[in-house]
Formats: C-alpha cells, sequence, structure tokens
C-alpha cells in the first residue's frame, strides 16, 4: 500500500493544518439539521479537503457514500446514487449517511449533463448532511454556489508538512537527515499528499535518505495559466515568460484568448490599444500556423504576445480575480440552449408523435404562441421545466416564476386530496362486503368454544 493511503487521516483531530476549516466543518456536523445548507471544501488538491471528509465521517460514526470525477455525473445517475443515499437510513447502523461529491467542478461536457442541476434538486429533497469538495470555486455554478455553505483550504506551509513527514518515517523504520524533509515539504508547494508521494518514493528500498535521493521524485512544478497570465501583467522577464508559455497545458491560441479576455486590468486605454495590437500580431502568426500546417510559427506568436502585452502592462499587475475569456461563457450559454432544444424537441414529438424535423420546422413557433398565451397550462401539459418554458417565452425569470407556482399548486392539491382520503376514510361506516376487519375482534364475535387458526 501506498504511504497516502496508509497514513491518510482517520480523525479530524490527525488533519494537519487549516484547523479553522477543520472545526467548521465538525460544528457542522455536531449540530447537522435538515435546515442546516451542505458544505462546499474548496482548494488546490493535495491539501486534505477528501481526508477531512472521510476523518469527519469516522468522528461522528456516519456512513460515506462518496461519487466522484470517474463515475459517470448525469442527472440520472446522480439521482440513483446520491439522491436515494441522501434520502434514505443508513443499512450498517451507523447514525447517518454522509453523501460526499468529490471534484463538483468538473461537472461537464455530455457525460456530466444536467449534473449540476440535479445536484441542486439532491440539496433541496435531501434529508442526510451533504460535502461537496471542488478545486476551484470559481467555475461552480450560480446555483451551487447559492445552496452550500463555502469552506476554504488553503495550502500547508512547509513547516507543518516536516512532523507529519517525520512521523512517517519514524514508523516506517527509515532515518532521514532534516534537511531531506524540509527539501521534500518544500518542493510540495503546501501539497501534503505531494510531499508524502515524493517521500515514498525517495525511500523505496532505502532505511536512511540523503539530500541527493530526492532529486527524482520532485513534484511536477509545471506553470499554470493563471501564473502565466499573472507573470505578464507583473512584467516578469521575457525568458521567464517564454518558458512558462512552454510549460502550460494550453496552447497559443488559447493562451491568446486568456490575454485578450483579461485586457481590461490594463491601467489605461492607450495601454490596452497597445495590447490589442500585439495580440492581433500573433492572431496572425496563429492563422498561417493553422493554414500552413507549420507549427514553428507558434514560437513568433508566443513571443509577440506576451512580451507585447507584458510591455503594454508595464508591471501594473492584475488587481482583481483572473478569469476565463468571456466568449466561453458565450459559447457555453449557446450549447446550453441547444442542448435544451434538443431534448425538448425529442419530448413534444413523443407527445405529439409528430417527427422531430417537422415539429422544429413548422410547428414550434405555432406552439410557441400557444404557450404564451397560457404558460401555466403547458407547464401542466407537457411538464416543462424553467429553461424548456423560457425557450417558447424569453423570459427566463417569468418562466421560472411560472413553473414554481405551477408546482406549489399541484403540492397543495396533493395535499387537500390526501385530506379529503384521510377524512372519508375516518367517517364511512362498514358494509357487510367490506374485508374483515382487526382478527381479535373478529374472535369477540365469534360462539363460545368455536375456534380458528387465522
Amino acid at each position: 500500500m501506498d504511504w497516502v493511503e496508509k497514513y491518510r487521516p482517520q480523525r479530524l483531530q490527525d488533519v494537519v493544518g487549516n484547523s479553522g476549516a477543520v472545526r467548521q466543518m465538525y460544528e457542522w456536523a455536531r449540530d447537522w439539521s435538515r435546515q442546516k445548507k451542505p458544505l462546499l471544501l474548496y482548494g488546490k488538491p493535495g491539501i486534505g479537503k477528501t481526508s477531512s471528509a472521510h476523518a469527519l465521517a469516522n468522528d461522528m460514526n456516519w456512513e460515506m457514500v462518496e461519487l466522484n470525477a470517474s463515475d459517470q455525473r448525469t442527472k440520472s445517475a446522480l439521482e440513483r446514487v446520491a439522491g436515494s443515499g441522501s434520502t434514505t437510513a443508513s443499512l450498517s447502523g451507523a447514525s447517518r449517511k454522509l453523501i460526499l461529491l468529490d471534484e463538483a467542478d468538473n461537472l461537464h461536457g455530455q457525460a456530466d449533463r444536467g449534473g449540476a442541476k440535479a445536484i441542486v434538486e439532491i440539496i433541496a429533497a435531501s434529508q442526510q448532511p451533504i460535502i461537496l469538495i471542488a478545486n476551484d470555486y470559481y467555475s461552480l455554478s450560480r446555483d451551487i454556489k447559492a445552496a452550500t455553505e463555502p469552506v476554504q483550504f488553503r495550502a500547508l506551509q512547509a513547516r507543518s508538512i516536516v512532523p507529519r513527514l517525520r512521523q512517517i518515517c519514524a514508523a516506517e523504520g527509515v532515518t532521514c537527515d532534516p534537511l531531506v524533509l524540509d527539501d521534500i515539504a518544500g518542493r510540495a508547494g503546501g501539497d501534503m499528499r505531494a510531499a508524502v508521494n515524493m517521500l515514498y518514493a525517495a525511500a523505496i528500498g532505502k532505511e536512511h535518505l540523503a539530500t541527493g535521493d530526492v532529486h527524482t521524485s520532485a513534484k511536477d512544478e509545471r506553470s499554470t495559466i493563471f501564473e502565466l497570465v499573472g507573470g505578464v501583467f507583473k512584467g516578469r522577464r521575457d525568458a521567464d515568460l517564454l518558458r512558462m508559455a512552454v510549460e502550460v497545458e494550453d496552447t497559443p491560441d488559447t493562451i491568446e484568448q486568456w490575454l485578450e479576455g483579461n485586457i481590461d486590468h490594463m491601467p489605461d486605454l492607450a495601454s490596452r490599444a497597445k495590447g490589442y495590437a500585439c495580440l492581433s500580431r500573433a492572431d496572425e502568426y496563429i492563422g498561417r500556423t493553422y493554414r500552413r500546417q507549420y507549427y514553428t510559427l507558434w514560437r513568433y506568436a508566443s513571443a509577440v504576445m506576451l512580451i507585447g502585452v507584458a510591455d503594454a502592462a508595464g508591471g501594473h499587475g492584475v488587481h482583481g480575480r483572473i478569469m476565463p475569456p468571456s466568449r466561453w461563457q458565450k459559447m457555453g450559454a449557446s450549447k446550453k440552449q441547444k442542448t435544451i432544444r434538443a431534448g425538448l424537441t425529442r419530448k413534444l414529438s413523443d407527445m405529439t408523435h409528430i417527427p422531430e424535423d417537422a415539429l422544429r420546422e413548422d410547428f414550434f413557433t405555432a406552439i410557441s404562441i400557444l404557450v404564451e398565451q397560457d404558460p401555466a397550462g403547458y407547464v401542466r401539459e407537457f411538464e416543462l421545466d424553467a429553461d424548456e418554458l423560457a425557450l417558447f417565452i424569453h423570459d427566463k425569470a417569468r418562466a421560472t416564476k411560472v413553473v414554481k407556482d405551477v408546482a406549489k399548486e399541484e403540492k397543495a392539491k396533493e395535499k387537500k386530496e390526501s385530506g379529503k382520503q384521510k377524512a372519508s376514510g375516518k367517517g364511512r361506516k362498514p358494509r357487510d362486503d367490506d374485508p374483515p376487519g382487526d382478527t381479535a375482534e373478529m374472535r369477540q364475535d365469534l360462539p363460545p368454544g368455536q375456534a380458528t387458526l387465522f
């Protein structure tokens, strides 16, 4: 067994660092009720978010139901696993079940379609505590943020990592120079999991670790797109920017879009104009790259946009959050609309027995006019949700209100009918052809000496 799993914290008191976040988790669990929002643990990978959730479940004697990004997380899958788990009691005798949804910020694409919406619905109906885990808080949907209570986990300091590494070495019978542990903790960049993995890789087959044993197990220190964009606006050296551009996973055309999306951080209009000119010139090289399939031109594109925009920014820095390109959000919204329209067309085709093509081309406008005149009636008739109704009436706020009002009316109607049934059941007199009642009552009516088995 690798050391990360072997020495995973079993209790909250074993979790290294982030004492404030751990305390917040414990207080939430200690007084948990259905009125409390689920927790959203967020922060960079490897700093103890998932381990803390498991430790909390152990401390509270709760059963754990976990769903992560390796599972298919469509709406139906989430409702089947987390949905049923959040409304039923534990079979193992645990006091409660903790529903853990890991990597909640990775709900994207066709595989996770409807997943974010399903999470919000599951949260609203849950009878069990729920914890969501995310690396990037800002990439989560607005609905998920509103429905959860955020708990931030911060990167661990090197001085907090060293004692845990020392404990592991003692438990494994490995002696280690103090400078080696300091070196590993520093290279880990606040990531406890990376530190333990480096120690494990360096200690394989050894009883003593010296300084030279660690170089082959260093943490991957490639730059991120956020560091690159920040470095450009802070005016880092040209050589550093070009090196970081090679290290990031994104291609030059994507880097160009990130720089364009954050060019508003420039101090004045003249700087922005200069920055746009450099991006425009770089875009020409990128276009030629794809037209001619001559990827050497990417070097020129990277140099022009990175060094040029850095010069235009003048080391002013980024005052605010580095955001993805705004066009991506618009493209995502457009893709979502197409998905909703396709699903609605398919549903109406099944209900009306009209081919999808004919429905889309010949009948959609006519149906839209009818729905506009009586949206509540068609919400009931076609079982429309807010997104589907908004396609017809082109007003998301009104669509949401109509769907909520219809749901309230249906709920009140069901409650009223249930009350009538109970009342009629209590007041009705028994008839001769009614099924027999309680066995004890039947026995009292039997003639003396007569017995029955049932």
